[in-house]
Order: C-alpha cells, then structure tokens, then sequence
C-alpha cells in the first residue's frame, strides 16, 4: 500500500490524530511502519520492567502492536493514540507477568484510594518521637546527601543496577508509575491517562516509589 501522510511529526510536535488513525483503520502500512520506528525503543523498556527476558519483552511488544491493529477500530480517541498504545502494552506484560509468575501476590496491592496499602513512605524511626513539641516528627537520621558524593559513583554501572533492582522489588502499580514518570520522562498527565489513575492516587503512588527506591540506595551507599 502507498502512504498517504506526509512523516510523522517529531514527538513534541501534536500529531493529527484524526489522519492518524484514519490511516492506520484503512491499513497503510507506511504509517503504521513509522508509529513502530518512533514507540519500539520505549514499549520494548517498559515492557522490560515487568517481564524475565527481552526475548519476552519483545513477544509483549508485537502483541501490543497486533492489539492495535485489532483495536484500532474502536478507538474513541479520549486519549492520545501514544497514551492508547502503552495501556495496551501495560496491560498485555502485566499479563504475561502473571503467567510468568514474577508478579507481586495481589494481596500485596492492598487496598484504598492510593492503589495500595496505608504503608509508611519512609521508616517511621528515622523521625524522631519526642514529647517536646519542638522536635517531635523531625529527622533523627536526615537523608544523605547524595551531591556530596563523587559523581562517578553516581553514574557508575553498579548503582544503575542498584537502581533497576529496586525498581523492581516496587508493588506492581508503583513501578508502573515511576517506570513511566522517572525512566520513560512522561508527563503526569499521560501516566494518569495510561493507568487511568486520579491525580492524587499517581502522586501518592510515585512519592512511594521514589521513596522507597531512594532508601535502597541509601542502605547501598552506607
């Protein structure tokens, strides 16, 4: 088939959706053969945060794409085609995540607004519990100071690994969160969109994440 749009735009320029989608309903191989060039790379890392392998990864990638094409049909367009697109992926490696047994127990998701348990973000013992008014609730062990670390340390190989391990042992649906917000750089509004999250329930959920990831590094840089 010959294509009949002119190249997608880059990713910060708006894209007509309504062409878009138009295209691919009436099977332009074209169109749909850019939409792959410009999500592979990204579908294929976040379907790499929930799944054993990237032979796996990459088998949760063409579902999602065959998704598409199946789905394409119904779309209703109240999100963006790209937000569409990494809720499929979502939904199809957690999926394959269960299958595959890695998942967190869903006992573990817990219950309430926040998608999860009333847990504490950060260990209630690093505050201090005083009965003088003044202190009571403030720091007893401060968080480190990471900038007076040696950048190279930072950046090393090793505390990346550090990084991606503590990513993983999150529950399922702050993972998600900070996969998209802090590795995939998406908007809050495209990650509430994508796992249909309230404004409240995403911040929560990511300030977990970001807390809990932070105290793994902590624990690993003494």
């Amino acid at each position: 088939m010959n294509a009949t749009l002119a190249p997608l735009a880059p990713a910060t320029v708006p894209v007509d959706e309504l062409r878009l989608v138009a295209a691919l309903r009436r099977g332009d191989e074209a169109v749909f053969g850019q939409l792959i060039d410009r999500y592979q790379p990204a579908l294929l890392s976040v379907a790499a945060r929930y799944v054993g392998s990237r032979a796996v990864a990459e088998e949760v990638v063409q579902e999602t794409w065959i998704g598409l094409l199946r789905g394409i049909d119904d779309f209703e367009g109240r999100s963006s085609l790209k937000t569409w697109l990494f809720r499929i992926l979502v939904n199809t490696a957690m999926s394959r995540s269960r299958r595959e047994r890695r998942c967190v127990p869903f006992s573990s998701l817990g219950s309430g607004a926040a998608g999860g348990s009333a847990e504490d973000a950060v260990d209630p013992d690093r505050f201090i519990d005083s009965a003088d008014h003044r202190w009571n609730g403030g720091w007893a062990a401060a968080p480190s100071d990471w900038e007076t670390l040696p950048e190279e340390r930072l950046l090393a190989g090793e505390m990346l690994e550090h990084v991606r391990l503590a990513i993983e042992s999150l529950p399922p649906r702050q993972r998600e969160v900070i996969v998209l917000r802090d590795v995939e750089g998406w908007t809050s509004e495209e990650v509430r969109e994508a796992l249909e999250l309230g404004e409240a329930n995403q911040r929560v959920l990511l300030h977990r994440a970001r807390s809990k990831v932070r105290a793994a590094l902590e624990r690993e840089l003494g």
